[in-house]
């Protein structure tokens, strides 16, 4: 989880960069330029690496109650047995949308699904949480976009998270510039 924190670390001070340019530009130590061109650099990096921190790769451990996989940071485990939340993160590419569902267990391991075989693992899992929750027993928040891309509710849900998202992406995305244009004086 130190793994985790640190490279969510990174990829937040990677999108803060700009503003390190803005103070040494402003005591003229680097050119005024600098935040531009540290905002176009950093911010690709920035949106691509984020996301990407916890999504699993190969080679993936699957055992009965959990699902193991390698990501940029190391080797996660998450406990099917104890899912804290499942929300589904969609990203942009080459004209199309690329979804992985970020579960959470209670012990705050974070691993995003990617793959057919997990998808259906964390599908039963879901399905037994609820069963559970049908009893009493306190069940993981699943967001109604997850719910929907597990096949667990009606698919009209998923399009309004993809346009929501979109838009999220493309507004974040603009001011990002912005303010980096900004900063190096454009």
């Amino acid at each position: 989880m130190v793994r985790a924190r640190m490279g969510s670390g990174l990829a937040v001070t990677v999108l803060l960069l700009p503003f390190g340019g803005y103070g040494l530009a402003r005591i003229g130590a680097v050119p005024e330029s600098t935040p531009i061109m540290l905002g176009l650099v950093s911010g690709i990096v920035g949106f691509v690496l984020l996301p990407a921190l916890c999504e699993e790769r190969a080679p993936f451990r699957h055992a009965s109650s959990r699902l193991t996989a390698h990501t940029l940071t190391g080797e996660r485990s998450v406990d099917l047995n104890r899912i804290a939340s499942v929300r589904l993160l969609t990203t942009f590419s080459y004209g199309r949308a690329y979804r992985t569902l970020v579960v959470r267990d209670s012990d705050g391991v974070r691993l995003g699904i990617t793959t057919e075989r997990s998808r259906r693992k964390l599908r039963r899992a879901v399905e037994k949480a609820d069963a559970d929750a049908a009893h009493g027993a306190p069940g993981p928040r699943v967001s109604r976009a997850a719910r929907t891309y597990l096949g667990l509710a009606p698919w009209r849900g998923l399009m309004v998270h993809t346009i929501l998202a979109f838009l999220l992406v493309t507004a974040s995305a603009s001011l990002y510039v912005i303010v980096a244009l900004r900063l190096g004086g454009q």
